[in-house]
């Protein structure tokens, strides 16, 4: 895994993953260097790319020959966008980061307050949303519900209504270095490595240019499935616990079908039988599809593959 080495001359790192994003390079740019001449700090920008189908590279490596700031990062394959984030991080040089995507629904002009923040003494000040705009309300109503559900039943506790728009001390940077996991759930693993922390309310903007690269619904769900099993167990101990429950309502069933055989007529039905049968069956399949997930999930942990592999690392020559 290449890495580039840190650097102290950097004072701000902002990481920005992308896949199929031609069209909202420029427009990103064009705030953010408004944002960062005025906070008058050294910054690079690092793109991290899964090799898109589009000319997102090319257009990105126009915007590198005009200015030595902006690096992109281009990987062996599509790791997808968590993996993408955490490369940025790992490879970044600066004395804090910042994560934003480059669609433009969180505003590059929040850096600035975001920034202030964190020299108050905190380690990671995280973008908290007022509102959602662009959003649809069946996403509104998952991630609402997700979030509740975690923070439930997770160990840790993430902040709702956030996202990965997020900036971190260079301690916390080196934290995340040490942690080994293949699916990099950025919002549950910055939790998980605690330290003092803040937020910054704002309102989220509509998506500028183009759609999202991932499903509304089930992106959402795989978001959320990730984040409760990497840091959860307890529907483990629940499948235990709904298992000796429903055993104890079957025993209790056969208890009544006993004695109505002997006491009274008993009750007649197909119906009843078919009825149990696929209660029973479904709850099993749920449980063993469970149980699967967190399997693979030990498969894959334990297999020790890189979370992403870089190709090449593009910046201006030179720098």
């Amino acid at each position: 895994m290449d890495e580039i080495k840190i650097s102290s001359n950097i004072q701000l790192s902002i990481i920005v993953p992308v896949y199929k994003e031609a069209d909202n390079i420029k427009p990103f740019l064009t705030r953010m260097k408004k944002v960062i001449d005025q906070t008058g700090l050294s910054y690079e920008i690092i793109f991290c790319l899964d090799p898109s189908p589009d000319n997102t590279e090319e257009v990105i490596q126009k915007e590198i020959d005009h200015d030595g700031n902006i690096k992109l990062l281009i990987f062996s394959r599509r790791f997808g966008q968590p993996a993408a984030t955490m490369a940025g991080i790992l490879n970044c040089k600066g004395e804090t980061c910042v994560v934003i995507d480059v669609d433009l629904q969180d505003p590059p002009e929040l850096i600035q307050a975001m920034y202030h923040k964190l020299s108050e003494g905190y380690e990671v000040v995280y973008a908290k949303r007022k509102s959602r705009q662009g959003e649809t309300l069946i996403k509104r109503v998952i991630s609402f519900f997700g979030y509740k559900v975690i923070n439930k039943m997770s160990d840790i506790q993430i902040p709702r209504d956030t996202g990965d728009f997020r900036i971190m001390s260079r301690r916390v940077i080196e934290e995340l270095r040490r942690l080994n996991e293949t699916h990099g759930f950025l919002r549950g693993l910055v939790a998980y490595v605690g330290f003092k922390q803040a937020y910054v309310e704002y309102d989220r903007d509509p998506r500028l240019l183009g759609k999202g690269n991932y499903n509304r619904l089930t992106g959402s769900l795989k978001i959320g499935l990730n984040g409760l099993i990497s840091f959860s167990s307890r529907p483990l101990q629940m499948m235990s616990i709904a298992g000796a429950t429903i055993a104890g309502f079957s025993f209790l069933l056969g208890v009544t079908y006993i004695i109505q055989k002997f006491m009274f007529d008993l009750t007649p039905g197909l119906s009843t039988t078919v009825l149990i049968v696929t209660f029973f069956s479904g709850v099993q399949l749920l449980c063993l599809g469970l149980m699967g997930e967190y399997i693979g999930r030990i498969y894959e942990e334990v297999k020790g593959r890189p979370m992403y592999i870089i190709d090449k690392v593009i910046e201006k020559k030179g720098i």
